[in-house]
């Protein structure tokens, strides 16, 4: 289990493969990898994330064990960047490994969605129309309630 709250870009592909390199007995691993977007109709041109690191790992570690026994996951993996970000970068991944398929992707979902909806992250993003606070949206909530269902 490990989770990495950091400032610095990482290797998406690199990560997978240091994470696949311990999936000894499982059967599925499912990466998710987020990437900073820009909207063609109104250009994002940086992304800013401010958290207390502290509190996000304390926070998604809570969760991340959550998932790792609803899913019985093998491992998980949790990286999420913080500070100036510009379009296109990866912002976000998550990588789950489990015995079987449904229960890595489960899994993956189920953390995205919390990451998504209740992670101490705040969104700044800097466009040409000016800055704007992101919130997350109706869909994130439908999708974070869903789990509460099940």
């Amino acid at each position: 289990m490990a989770i990495r709250i950091q400032t610095e870009p990482f290797d998406p592909g690199g990560e997978t493969n240091l994470f696949l390199e311990a999936a000894a007995g499982a059967g599925a691993a499912v990466t998710f990898t987020g990437l900073v977007r820009s909207d063609p109709r109104d250009p994002v041109t940086a992304l800013t994330l401010e958290c207390y690191p502290e509190l996000a790992i304390n926070q998604i570690g809570d969760i991340e064990a959550i998932a790792i026994s609803r899913f019985g996951l093998l491992r998980a993996t949790i990286i999420h960047r913080y500070g100036h970000l510009l379009p296109g970068e990866p912002i976000v991944q998550v990588m789950t490994l489990a015995p079987h398929r449904r229960a890595a992707f489960e899994a993956a979902e189920y953390l995205m969605d919390y990451l998504k909806t209740d992670a101490p992250f705040w969104k700044r993003e800097a466009a040409s129309s000016g800055d704007r606070w992101v919130g997350h949206n109706s869909d994130d909530d439908r999708a974070r309630t869903r789990w509460e269902q099940r």
